[in-house]
């Protein structure tokens, strides 16, 4: 039976009788250990792969280096973790490791129901694991053939996974970049499409039984953003708010060109008829203007996809929390990378464009626990709350802000050593900002707190809400129900215990309502 280990363990606990364990481990693991989102217990994570839910569980699997904290390309596995609700977690063993055809990069996982892969037993579902083999051997000779894509087969529920005997199922065509394939069950056409990452653009592929495929089409070399590669993608239907309309959403990873550096993640609004992906009119317009539509304006929010198979038809997403700016260099030993919260994702249009709303899963309510609640007239500077009220570094924060005027507010996330996340909306200049240039540890790389974060606004608002998710090491700011979104990392001293907001302004009103976040 596999061992089962708890990313929730209280680290405190979980030290306590290891006595090889410095005192420097342990401030690490009571600092820096995530309270309720995803890390792995140790060794190097990134990108989620092989999402899907199946039998009353959710599936994790990501991009994993066991064995040590920085990413070994050459013996990347697909780590797995599962959970019954997207919030408590539970990691369970590698689930795919390299081998001597290369080693495991990102990909997907499907459910295929109707068995069209031949691997099933008759008795259960067959699982069916789709990644890229990277040939590390192949790299450093110089040929650029390095990346193919395969697949491996699970009837057990995902615990064990059996590699097809005759990978790879799509070779390489002579493209340095070649991977992340995303597949999906095209219903109306009754058959499996895969989109693949190719140099800065996305090639769309057909198989009717996900060992034979045939290329279909290519997407993006005229639009959207062109600063690294494309990596990650996703497509997928989804209908538009208020309507039964269907559009399509193909998000797409890129890095480096993120809107404030390094990694983020573009999306792009159209139509797939089973070849080829075109986007809507509305959309192209909206795309002449923006340049490049993003996902989440923060700097750690990347390789976001969704799981397969979610019940109610749900589009959930999830993303590596971190930036390869300076991921390997972040100030953990044991562990590095982390998961952000699950996302319902939903389209809405408006006279400018669409707008892929991505909020938290309503799963994390039932976590809440001690709740503060106020109703607040603004003057000049203000504590909002304390840690006396609530535990600040596992807290979800809902605040309504009213009768605003032009000015800025600024919210600051403290703690006694001065250390501060400063956060707001500058509702003169029309936008959000995150500034974590005073968090406490930030001098590991250089261009990790090089700069304030921003996100424009189309216009000057008189009332908005905030969703603030926090947790140790991250902060997660869901604007007017996640029409705008920003994700990111910091590294405290000591952990924030004050929360407080300035403003220029007059006049304006605030309704704050705090839970803390409850998981054992």
């Amino acid at each position: 039976m596999k061992k089962i280990i708890s990313t929730l363990i209280i680290a405190s606990t979980f030290y306590s009788g290891l006595n090889a364990q410095s005192d420097s481990k342990t401030s690490e693991e009571q600092l820096y250990r995530p309270n309720y989102h995803f890390t792995p217990q140790k060794g190097w994570m990134n990108d989620p792969n092989g999402l899907f839910y199946l039998n009353g569980t959710y599936h994790l699997f990501f991009q994993y280096t066991p064995f040590q904290s920085v990413p070994d390309f050459g013996k990347m596995h697909w780590g797995h973790a599962i959970s019954k609700d997207l919030i408590k977690w539970e990691q369970l063993d590698p689930a795919i490791a390299y081998d001597e055809k290369g080693a495991i990069f990102s990909g997907s996982a499907v459910v295929d129901k109707d068995n069209t892969s031949g691997f099933g037993d008759g008795k259960n579902i067959p699982l069916v694991a789709i990644f890229t083999y990277h040939d590390m051997k192949k790299e450093k000779a110089g040929e650029i053939d390095a990346q193919s894509q395969a697949i491996a087969y699970s009837l057990d529920n995902g615990k064990t996974w059996t590699k097809y005997s005759s990978n790879p199922v799509l070779k390489n065509p002579g493209i340095k970049d070649f991977r992340d394939p995303k597949v999906f069950w095209d219903a109306k056409r009754k058959q499996w499409v895969m989109g693949l990452a190719v140099q800065d653009r996305q090639h769309f592929y057909a198989s009717k039984n996900l060992k034979d495929w045939t290329f279909l089409s290519e997407f993006g070399k005229d639009f959207g953003g062109h600063g690294g590669v494309w990596e990650c993608p996703d497509l997928f239907p989804i209908k538009v708010e208020g309507t039964n309309e269907e559009k399509w959403v193909l998000i797409v990873n890129i890095n480096p060109g993120g809107p404030n550096g390094g990694s983020a993640a573009q999306y792009f609004v159209g139509d797939f008829d089973g070849k080829t992906f075109k986007m809507d009119d509305l959309f192209t317009k909206q795309l002449e203007k923006e340049k490049v539509v993003w996902l989440d304006w923060g700097r750690d929010n990347y390789a976001s996809v969704s799981f397969d198979n979610v019940p109610d038809n749900k589009r959930v997403i999830i993303g590596w929390m971190s930036n390869w700016d300076y991921s390997p260099d972040v100030p953990t030993e044991k562990w590095r990378g982390s998961s952000t919260i699950p996302r319902e994702v939903t389209l809405k249009r408006t006279k400018e464009g669409y707008i892929l709303k991505n909020i938290p899963v309503s799963q994390l309510k039932n976590y809440e626990g001690k709740a503060v609640t106020k109703e607040i007239n603004l003057v000049s500077n203000k504590k909002l709350i304390s840690k006396e009220e609530i535990d600040l570094s596992k807290a979800v924060l809902d605040v309504d802000l009213k009768k605003m005027t032009k000015g800025i507010y600024t919210f600051a996330l403290k703690n006694s050593l001065g250390e501060r996340v400063i956060f707001g909306i500058d509702n003169n200049k029309k936008e959000l900002f995150i500034d974590r240039t005073q968090s406490g540890k930030t001098d590991f790389k250089n261009n990790f707190a090089d700069r304030i974060s921003k996100a424009p606004l189309a216009k000057n608002y008189q009332n908005a809400t905030f969703k603030i998710v926090l947790d140790k090491t991250s902060i997660e700011i869901f604007f007017n129900d996640g029409e705008k979104v920003m994700t990111e990392i910091f590294f405290p001293n000591e952990s924030f215990s004050e929360l407080s907001l300035s403003t220029d302004t007059k006049g304006s009103t605030m309704n704050i309502n705090a839970h803390q976040i409850n998981i054992k």
